[in-house]
């Protein structure tokens, strides 16, 4: 064949692959409002920069390659805010971008040239499980499971993020739960099966939302960062978590200029912070005037509420914050929070991300409920994470900080700084828990006020700062000013500002 006959044949097969599943399947998805897989690349990456591999690719079924184009999956390598990255797109109108033995070498192919080369790695979910009957049998086995060691194998060497669109079974939720950041579309469904075969499994109809819909994710299991609602705002959150992020983890995160401050007059956080210990307030509102000006992305906000988990900037430079909420059962650490805070320790100590922690917490959920869940084992991990922690880290109390609490929280020795507000006390346990069991006393009993003045004048944090527990007392309207200068001073110059990363094979969900 002449060299002008195989250049046109590649120019049809590439076209023929372009259509994906056909100019109906894609009217389909228009007219539902979902982009396909070809516009959410086009939404995820910067103009011009996609190279694409494995456009040729179908499926290994004989009689089903001419109906497979590109085999469900587009993969390839693109810019992201003039970044490298490493992109896997599902296309659902290609047999619903169900896994089979080509797109697995694709997506295999993607996922380790970025662990290898330096690069994150970009999973768009969209899928309904395993190909059948490609899985099916000895020889369906033996080709697709089990061939790639590193498939679900995360040392954090590179970030990872992942979206769940719409029908999001198989691998569009393994890819979630292995991911350093996962959002999800509000509608979706994110679960291990779908409704059918989970269905046919247990002899009952399931419900969606029961089975893996967005609340369920948002609130009770917490393996989803970040919810959206449309395509569009789920590629742009992809984006807006990877500007945080460092390529690898052998380079520190990108620094920004400098920008102007959330609010300049730092005297406003004195208008939101009560005057009474016992009114609650919204953390997030002081987090704001300190970090700086629209750079708050807050992770997992309706689970474990009571506690703040959020990338920022403070002075163009990448932060973690970690910060109790009272807003939410006066900030108590429920078992949910822990995890939520060791996942979030995990992240910035994998990535050379300073930690910044506001402290006021009357400690952990107690009950047979917490008890149930776990709390002591997620406790204890939340203290593992604590004193694994290598990268900068800024303790400020803020107000309560009592018990087990205030050590999780990087109290003690667990930071290279810890100061406090004039407001914070610091005790082993609530003062009015202690006035009874020490003093025998309720609050209806005569003598309880006196007993309770008594236990709360050590309660200050004047003698923690006498004896140098507490580095120092600054003023709220200090504590930006002060973060800034001392993140300069606890760089990590011996080794180019990277930590050990002790916790880079913590599990990703558990």
């Amino acid at each position: 064949m002449k060299h002008g006959e195989l250049l046109t044949k590649l120019d049809e097969k590439r076209i023929a692959a372009s259509r994906m599943g056909g100019q109906k399947k894609l009217d389909k998805r228009k007219e539902s409002g979902d982009l396909n897989a070809q516009e959410r690349l086009d939404a995820l990456i910067d103009r011009g920069s996609f190279i694409e591999l494995g456009l040729l690719g179908s499926s290994v079924i004989e009689q089903d390659k001419d109906s497979t184009p590109r085999d469900g999956k587009i993969v390839g390598f693109g810019l992201i805010d003039g970044r490298d990255v490493g992109v896997v797109v599902n296309d659902f109108t290609t047999k619903g971008a169900s896994t089979s033995g080509t797109n697995s070498k694709k997506m295999g192919y993607i996922r380790k040239t970025c662990n290898e080369r330096g690069m994150p790695f970009v999973h768009i979910g969209e899928s309904t499980g395993a190909r059948l009957p490609d899985a099916m049998g000895a020889k369906g086995m033996g080709q697709m499971l089990g061939n790639d060691t590193s498939q679900f194998r995360r040392i954090r060497d590179v970030p990872w993020a992942a979206a769940a669109l719409n029908t999001s079974f198989g691998s569009s939720a393994w890819l979630c739960c292995c991911s350093d950041f996962s959002v999800m579309k509000k509608g979706s469904i994110m679960s291990v099966s779908s409704p059918r075969l989970v269905s046919m499994a247990i002899g009952e109809k399931v419900d969606l939302e029961e089975l893996g819909g967005w609340r369920l994710h948002a609130e009770q299991t917490g393996l989803i960062d970040h919810f959206v609602d449309t395509d569009e705002e789920a590629m742009l959150a992809v984006r807006k978590f990877l500007s945080y992020m460092p390529s690898h983890a052998k380079e520190l995160p990108p620094r920004t200029k400098a920008g102007e401050e959330s609010n300049s007059d730092q005297e406003a956080i004195l208008e939101i912070m009560p005057e009474s210990r016992t009114q609650v307030y919204n953390m997030k509102k002081i987090l704001e005037i300190i970090l700086d000006k629209d750079s708050i992305f807050e992770l997992k906000p309706r689970f474990g509420k009571s506690l703040v988990t959020s990338l920022a900037r403070l002075d163009g430079r990448v932060v973690g914050v970690i910060a109790n909420n009272p807003l939410t059962g006066g900030g108590a650490l429920s078992a949910e929070a822990c995890r939520k805070a060791i996942d979030f320790t995990v992240l910035c100590d994998s990535f050379n991300i300073p930690i910044l922690r506001f402290v006021d917490t009357p400690g952990f959920v107690v009950g047979t409920e917490a008890e149930r869940k776990g709390a002591p084992g997620q406790i204890m991990n939340f203290m593992n994470a604590t004193c694994l922690t290598t990268v900068p880290q800024i303790t400020v109390l803020c107000r309560k900080a009592y018990g087990r609490a205030y050590v999780a929280m990087g109290g003690g020795a667990h930071n290279d700084t810890m100061v406090a507000w004039p407001m914070a006390e610091v005790s082993f346990m609530d003062p009015v828990f202690a006035t009874t069991i020490v003093h025998g006393k309720t609050a209806q009993d005569e003598g309880f006020d006196d007993a309770l003045a008594n236990i709360r004048k050590d309660l200050e944090v004047w003698d923690m700062a006498r004896i140098f527990s507490a580095h120092d007392v600054i003023k709220p309207q200090e504590t930006r000013a002060f973060m800034i200068r001392m993140l300069d001073i606890q760089q990590r110059r011996l080794t180019g500002g990277l930590g050990e990363r002790h916790m880079r094979a913590w599990p990703t969900s558990y």
